[in-house]
């Protein structure tokens, strides 16, 4: 009787051990895979704020932008009155950018501002006198140094806004509910166009 007590013992002692080698490995699993959805979890959280910040340095361009707006139109009025109609179209797209809430608005807001100012850069070729004034030419490089900044800016939010729609399309991110962010910073449909200059 005692021998087949023992083996009973034996038998529930060894399948205890198999079921806890069982758990124990169905334990570490779910760590492991718990550890790869953390991890990619957090990995979307930091591709979305570096998306954020690059867009704040468009905005921070765009905004550096739009100061010197006031002056340069100032500055060409004093010498080209009669050019009110792009005048004013600059000054209507300025505020337009400023209404602007959100990145899809502010982005078409300052592709606009872009041909405009294109187009009052070529108001400034009609007249001499504006050309060599030392104010507009500063305000002009300013200008210059500004979109040149601007263009390296959206280049950067772009390659962030990429790089976060890549992560979030692939296996297992795609299954978590991260969503693709559409907001690229493209150029306008009229920069495609080349601008007359008449004389």
């Amino acid at each position: 009787m005692n021998i087949w007590t023992n083996r009973s013992h034996g038998k529930k002692g060894s399948a205890l051990w198999v079921l806890l080698a069982v758990l124990g490995v169905m334990l570490l699993i779910g760590i492991i895979v718990f550890s790869v959805f953390v991890g990619k979890y957090n990995k979307v959280q930091v591709l979305d704020e570096n998306v954020n910040t690059a867009w704040a340095q468009v905005e921070t361009g765009l905004q550096r932008r739009y100061d010197l707006i006031p002056n340069l139109v100032n500055t060409v009025k004093g010498f080209a009155e009669q050019e009110k109609e792009i005048l004013t179209e600059v000054t209507r797209l300025r505020s337009q950018w400023g209404e602007a809430r959100t990145t899809s608005q502010k982005a078409a807001a300052a592709s606009q501002m872009e041909g405009a100012l294109g187009r009052l850069m070529l108001v400034a070729e009609n007249y001499p006198q504006l050309k060599s004034n030392t104010n507009f030419l500063s305000l002009q490089s300013q200008l210059e140094g500004t979109e040149n900044r601007l263009s390296v800016e959206r280049r950067r939010y772009n390659e962030a806004l990429r790089g976060y729609n890549s992560f979030v399309r692939q296996f297992p991110q795609n299954i978590m509910g991260f969503s693709v962010r559409d907001e690229y910073f493209e150029a306008a449909s009229a920069a495609a166009e080349a601008p007359t200059v008449e004389f």
